[in-house]
């Protein structure tokens, strides 16, 4: 059985689809790309800012499920310039501080997003308790 997860803390999703899915029997829970989306509907300037919210977002997710940052396996992320993965990489840092087994990363620079405003996305794979 798979679970949905779309914390109400988080924007709604823009289309049909969930924040997160989670499959016990497969062990693994996986995010929907997120973006630096208030639930308010505002979007920071700045890489860091947008990236920091991503990161209070999949803290939703990962919770909603009942685990948490030390249960990452994966992190996948986007920006839009080279000039954003500073600020990417040091909200990356700061979410996986005091994070003993840190989870694999890939950082990729693309051509944008749905919206001209978001300059970074997220997403993460994590294990599931048993």
């Amino acid at each position: 059985m798979i679970q949905s997860l779309t914390p109400s803390a988080l924007a709604p999703p823009f289309a049909r689809y969930a924040h997160g899915a989670a499959s016990r029997a497969a062990g693994v829970l996986l995010t929907s790309g997120q973006l630096g989306l208030r639930r308010d509907g505002n979007v920071p300037d700045g890489a860091e800012a947008q990236a920091r919210i991503c990161f209070g977002n999949i803290d939703a997710i990962l919770a909603e499920a009942g685990i948490g940052r030390q249960d990452v396996l994966r992190i996948n992320a986007y920006v839009t310039d080279r000039a954003h993965m500073q600020g990417y990489m040091t909200a990356r840092d700061a979410w996986l501080n005091g994070i003993a087994a840190l989870p694999a990363s890939t950082l990729m620079v693309v051509s944008g997003f749905t919206r001209l405003e978001f300059v970074v996305e997220i997403e993460v794979t994590a294990a599931l308790k048993e």
